[in-house]
């Protein structure tokens, strides 16, 4: 453990502005708060927050962040309060303290609300300053090294999943690669003790079997650069043990038959010899083809900046070989965290990079604990790939993002607006996956709105939420709507009309929090009629259920509300306007919407019914066809003119039968109403090719 006058003299000896008092103080406090307190490998608990500071010392990082790991449990685990830090230390180091404090509870396999409000406060304590984010990554680096001294092997799993789920995608997030390195290896050698073991034994027979091959091959490529007039800083390395695990998984291949496990640094002075070595090497070893990145012009979203190429070295060896400069170096090693060096100051980054943003942003969208952690996770720890507006800006998104996800990456009203997308100059759908290096220009149109299969493609969690929160509002918008509807004709059905007052009387006496609530549980029959009836007018019903109530007298008409969000329709009889139609409408659910004669309409369960009708100039629907033809070429064609000449649109058809004779399609098609639908199936059947056409 450091003593006080070694952390101090660390922090005086690449700053020797520091507040060393503040140090002082800090130490001092932090071995007296956490007193006689041990740790599972018996050393005083005091032990831990020095080590955090000493490892952030290694960071060459400011004084108040350095106070900030001293103290970084004491709030948690001791008597100290938030005030007390703060009257001793300054607001800044009692709100790092308290941001860091927050995360300390984050559980990767329980995704319950305690977890995702742990997030919740941490996220919004990390966009403020981002330091807190350090202190918790080295905080969990050290917990990882000591790790073994756990004795409850339940206890050492959690915290090892934790470490691999959580923290070391936070650290690469922010390009602290050594963090996110040393602790993906102690999480892989708690979870998969097996397997870490069998690849650490076989890198070192390896090693062994081909002598000190990384050192061969490092100073013959010292060698290259120097003769075509390149001076480099030459590392190599094995990858460490997880890296190799994972891309074994992957690929399912051995060991032996991972090439690439091997890779070297060339660090040289400036950027445009960063392209002059990569010439060099290409001109001597064949590239591998797809294995070459430019982070120098498109960096990392954490800023990350090298080239990356892996080569064919002798014995045909894949070797991989990162070339960059000094500064770009300092940034891989350390990430956000080189900006937070004492000396740096004028260049500190806005604390709120774009990815801590969308994060934020997305604490204001999720509905929910699980929708949080969801988003929150999509946002960390995917891939990235590269695509550009038109006007050249770059914008990083996870491999597998679509045009929905960029227009939302762009602004959230460019994707409410988006109604289709050019990618490289050609029109495609919206749920085309975007390539890396792809132009994309998103097609708008004020009257758009998000529509609720944008989810079945969207996969970031920026997209994913506001599509989500919008949908969210506009179904309690229909949904209160459709309640208004419900509330008339139930009230319609009393002895003696009702005036407003009852309404309000209504909203007291059901306990609801206001008008629109009450529309809502009406909606979603969480307040049955005979319920409302008693509220309305108390004493009308004399009747504690729903049965024996006086019957509908009018059609609720479902006009001016959206399928799949006020209501959903029938999969079993696909109704379309001009259909007889009744609705379901169970406890807490939304009203389902039946042709009168679907055989889904079953008695005996907990379920309302209740008469609807379409209104005037509903807008179309779907039908389902099924389409016997005769089993001979361009029949299907004659099938498929035929609809669109009734200006029907096809929107799946899958064969059912087939013999020799004819063969079943199962067609769903876009009609008017269920004339339009009946002129389709009349030209279908006078055509010679079809046997046989009917609604399904």
């Amino acid at each position: 453990m450091l003593r006080q006058y070694e952390l101090v003299d660390r922090v005086l000896g690449y700053d020797p502005d520091a507040d060393e008092a503040l140090l002082n103080r800090a130490y001092v406090f932090s071995m007296h708060a956490h007193g006689s307190q041990k740790r599972a490998s018996g050393d005083p608990y005091f032990s831990h927050p020095i080590e955090v500071a000493g490892i952030l010392t290694d960071l060459h990082l400011d004084g108040e962040t350095i106070a900030t790991a001293i103290l970084h449990d004491t709030i948690e685990d001791t008597v100290a309060t938030h005030d007390e830090i703060e009257r001793l230390f300054g607001p800044q180091v009692a709100r790092m303290v308290d941001g860091v404090t927050k995360l300390s509870s984050i559980e990767a396999q329980t995704e319950n609300e305690r977890a995702a409000e742990n997030l919740r406060k941490f996220l919004l304590a990390m966009s403020d300053d981002i330091r807190v984010l350090l202190v918790k990554l080295a905080d969990r680096l050290h917990n990882m090294r000591t790790l073994h001294f756990i004795k409850n092997e339940d206890k050492r799993r959690r915290i090892a999943k934790e470490t691999m789920d959580i923290y070391a995608p936070l650290a690469e997030r922010i390009g602290m690669y050594e963090f996110m390195k040393e602790m993906q290896t102690l999480a892989f050698r708690e979870l998969e003790p097996e397997a870490y073991e069998s690849i650490t034994k076989r890198l070192q027979a390896l090693k062994e079997g081909g002598g000190d091959r990384i050192a061969k091959i490092g100073s013959g490529l010292k060698l290259l650069l120097s003769r075509g007039g390149i001076e480099a800083e030459i590392s190599g390395r094995e990858k460490h043990p997880y890296s190799i695990w994972k891309k074994m998984s992957e690929r399912h291949v051995s060991l032996e038959q991972l090439s690439d496990i091997m890779a070297f640094r060339a660090i040289v002075d400036t950027e445009e010899e960063c392209y002059r070595a990569l010439g060099v090497i290409h001109r001597r070893w064949p590239m591998v083809p797809g294995r070459f990145k430019d982070y120098i012009s498109t960096p990392k979203r954490n800023g990350y900046r090298s080239l990356h190429t892996t080569v064919m070295h002798a014995d045909n060896t894949r070797v991989e070989i990162q070339i960059r400069t000094h500064e770009m170096h300092q940034q891989a090693e350390y990430g956000l965290a080189a900006h937070w060096a004492y000396k740096q100051d004028a260049v500190r980054p806005d604390t709120q990079v774009s990815w801590i943003r969308d994060l934020v942003e997305i604490l204001d969208t999720a509905d929910n604990p699980e929708e949080l952690l969801e988003h929150t996770r999509m946002a960390m720890y995917q891939d990235r790939i590269f695509a550009f507006t038109p006007a050249g800006e770059l914008i990083q998104l996870p491999k597998g993002a679509t045009p929905i996800d960029f227009a939302y990456a762009v602004h959230t009203d460019l994707g409410d607006q988006a109604v289709g997308a050019k990618i490289n100059g050609r029109v495609v759908p919206l749920r085309t996956e975007i390539a890396n290096g792809d132009q994309v220009q998103i097609l708008r149109s004020k009257a758009q709105t998000p529509q609720p299969n944008w989810l079945n493609f969207a996969i970031t969690g920026k997209a994913r939420a506001a599509i989500r929160r919008h949908l969210r509002h506009k179904e309690r918008d229909e949904t209160v709507a459709l309640g208004r509807k419900l509330y008339e004709e139930i009230t319609g059905r009393l002895p003696a009309p009702v005036g407003a007052d009852a309404l309000d009387d209504a909203v007291k006496r059901l306990k609801m929090a206001d008008e629109d609530a009450l529309m809502e549980a009406i909606a979603r029959r969480t307040v049955t009629d005979a319920e409302l009836m008693e509220a309305v007018m108390p004493g009308s019903s004399g009747l504690d259920t729903d049965r024996d109530m006086p019957p509908q007298s009018s059609a609720i008409s479902i006009k001016g509300l959206t399928p799949g969000v006020a209501y959903t329709l029938g999969e079993c009889c696909h109704p379309v306007p001009g259909d007889r139609i009744v609705g379901l409408r169970r406890p807490g659910a939304g009203i389902e919407v039946h042709t009168i004669d679907c055989p889904a309409l079953i008695e005996g369960e907990d379920v309302d019914w209740i008469d609807l009708a379409w209104g005037d100039e509903s807008e179309g629907g779907t039908a389902e066809i099924a389409v016997e033809v005769k089993n001979e070429p361009g029949a299907l064609g004659v099938v498929a003119t035929i609809i669109g000449a009734q200006r029907a649109n096809i929107i799946n058809l899958r064969l059912d039968n087939r013999d020799t004779t004819f063969h079943t399609n199962t067609i769903d098609i876009e009609v008017h109403d269920l004339h339009h639908l009946m002129r389709v199936l009349a030209a279908l059947r006078a055509a010679d090719a079809v046997s046989k056409a009917e609604r399904t």
